[in-house]
């Protein structure tokens, strides 16, 4: 039955250990076109190479509340990443996630799933919230507490932006993806499935686009430096296909705070309710 199960929110995962490796981050950077010097190098991971680590764990959880049938059906609805430190290759890492959130509507699902990362004396690392939305009509029940908001405001917004990037997304910027980071979801790699739940074709994974979003405030409003980002957060409002362009608008939003969206070619938005935090 296409069922989601309340009883599972608030189980949390075996951890998981993960060794970063070089190799490993510096085809991140590529698969998500970041040329930042530093992650081009292996020096640091791309700040949204966070979610590789986690990624198991994370649909793991997510399978504690959610029918197996439905992740034929699932989209990326928001990601919210709180690092406490940047990711650098040698690192040793564990991860463990837990469901907190289930809502079951008529025209679909959405489960929000919370990560912990930390090192191998057990220090921090990096907080996640992943929103997953799954299509169609489903049963069951929902309970929890959803994830922490971003919104982007109108009086944010009401001001010029304090900076603004384009960026296209190239035409084979989804295998790539798929295969630097571990996400093998065929909606990003398969027209016919991607059709069939109702998309126009091969989407580009939420977290590539986020992560040409962090791209677009690391090189403008922190001066360059991935390390100064202490939260990156968005939601996926639109899908954005490869060979597609995004500008990133970003707005000031109080001390070391910035608001953001994206927008496609025709002014659509794609990405909404962004924020970014950053450190001194």
């Amino acid at each position: 039955m296409r069922e989601f199960d309340p009883s599972g929110l608030g189980r949390t995962t075996d951890e998981r250990e993960f060794k970063v490796e070089a190799p490993r981050a510096i085809a991140y950077a590529a698969a998500t076109n970041d040329t930042n010097e530093r992650h081009t190098a292996g020096e640091l991971a791309p700040p949204v190479f966070a979610i590789v680590p986690v990624w198991d764990v994370m649909t793991t959880a997510a399978g504690f509340v959610t029918p197996s049938e439905a992740f034929e059906q699932v989209v990326h609805s928001e990601q919210d990443m709180r690092f406490f430190r940047p990711i650098a290759p040698g690192d040793v890492l564990r991860s463990k996630a837990t469901p907190v959130y289930l809502a079951v509507r008529g025209i679909g699902t959405t489960v929000a799933v919370r990560t912990e990362t930390v090192d191998a004396t057990g220090a921090p690392v990096n907080e996640q919230f992943a929103t997953l939305f799954f299509r169609g009509p489903f049963d069951g029940g929902s309970g929890g507490e959803p994830a922490p908001e971003h919104k982007l405001t109108a009086a944010t917004k009401a001001g010029p932006p304090a900076a603004e990037v384009t960026y296209r997304f190239d035409d084979d910027q989804t295998f790539r993806y798929a295969e630097a980071s571990g996400d093998p979801v065929r909606i990003h790699l398969d027209d016919a499935v991607a059709q069939a739940v109702g998309l126009p074709g091969i989407i580009i994974h939420g977290l590539c686009t986020m992560a040409f979003c962090g791209r677009a405030v690391t090189e403008t409003v922190a001066g360059g430096d991935p390390t100064r980002l202490a939260r990156l957060a968005v939601k996926f409002s639109r899908p954005i296909l490869p060979g597609q362009e995004i500008t990133v608008r970003i707005y000031a939003a109080g001390d070391k705070a910035y608001g953001f969206e994206a927008l496609n070619a025709d002014g659509q938005v794609v990405v909404k309710d962004g924020l970014v935090e950053l450190t001194t």
